[in-house]
């Protein structure tokens, strides 16, 4: 996968996207440095340090061990879950809790790092809101591990995700009583709606109780905003809330 290989060593003195790429890990990683695909003594000196934490030699060069070190939380998101009798969307929940743990967010500006190019398959940008890309990667990771085809589309559209769940019959209209709340289960997908044809936020349901629901979302913040800048969990109501049954 592209996010976690480095083409070669870089050293102070150069500038290429490689070099961006490394200054992007560093930044997620507490050594905050600017972001221009420029090696110089800031970005050396910050690798240093990084090196000096996780114990590889401090040569301030970017070479292999390093960047495996840099990318490894994305390496822990990525692992293959064992099924273990799990039905499909427990195990949308399991890779949903996976990804929570490593802490994904954005780096470089709105919609930007190599998280958000994760779950855009490569795209990034103001255009590319990511909380759909989130929620269909740990749908399409489930799928995988059980090796069966995936109940909803990889989209990375809220509307087209409602759209696709109406033609299997997976929609669920704000649920208002218990009986229809009790069809919910963990790895079921949230559809925030703005207007009953207008969807602006998803999320993966974690578990159900009777007036709330606890949820991971990708691209969202403590304020619940459908643009925030990270991986979060949240309890939130009903209300407004449609839903995809997986």
């Amino acid at each position: 996968m592209k996010e976690l290989e480095l083409d070669r060593t870089y050293r102070r003195g150069e500038k290429a996207p490689g070099v961006r790429r490394i200054q992007e890990w560093l930044c997620l990683h507490g050594f905050n440095v600017v972001m221009d695909g420029d090696f110089g003594p800031a970005t050396e000196h910050a690798l240093k340090q990084y090196q000096a934490r996780a114990g590889l030699p401090q040569t301030g060069a970017a070479d292999a061990a390093t960047f495996e070190e840099l990318t490894a939380p994305m390496k822990a998101a990525l692992a293959r879950i064992k099924p273990e009798g799990r039905a499909f969307g427990g195990l949308v929940a399991a890779y949903a809790r996976q990804h929570l743990q490593q802490h994904p967010r954005e780096t470089g500006g709105q919609n930007q790092g190599p998280w958000v190019r994760l779950y855009m398959d490569g795209n990034e940008g103001k255009d590319w809101a990511w909380c759909a890309g989130f929620a269909t990667y740990c749908v399409q990771q489930a799928a995988a591990s059980l090796k069966l085809p995936m109940p909803v589309r990889r989209t990375f559209s809220c509307d087209l995700l409602a759209r696709f769940a109406r033609e299997t019959g997976r929609f669920l209209s704000e649920p208002a009583t218990r009986t229809e709340r009790k069809r919910l289960m963990p790895g079921s997908l949230l559809l925030k709606h703005q207007t009953p044809t207008d969807w602006v936020h998803t999320g993966i349901v974690i578990a159900v109780e009777d007036e709330v629901i606890h949820t991971i979302e990708g691209n969202t913040n403590d304020e619940g905003s459908r643009e925030g800048h990270e991986v979060c969990a949240r309890i939130r109501g009903f209300q407004n809330m449609d839903f995809v049954l997986l």
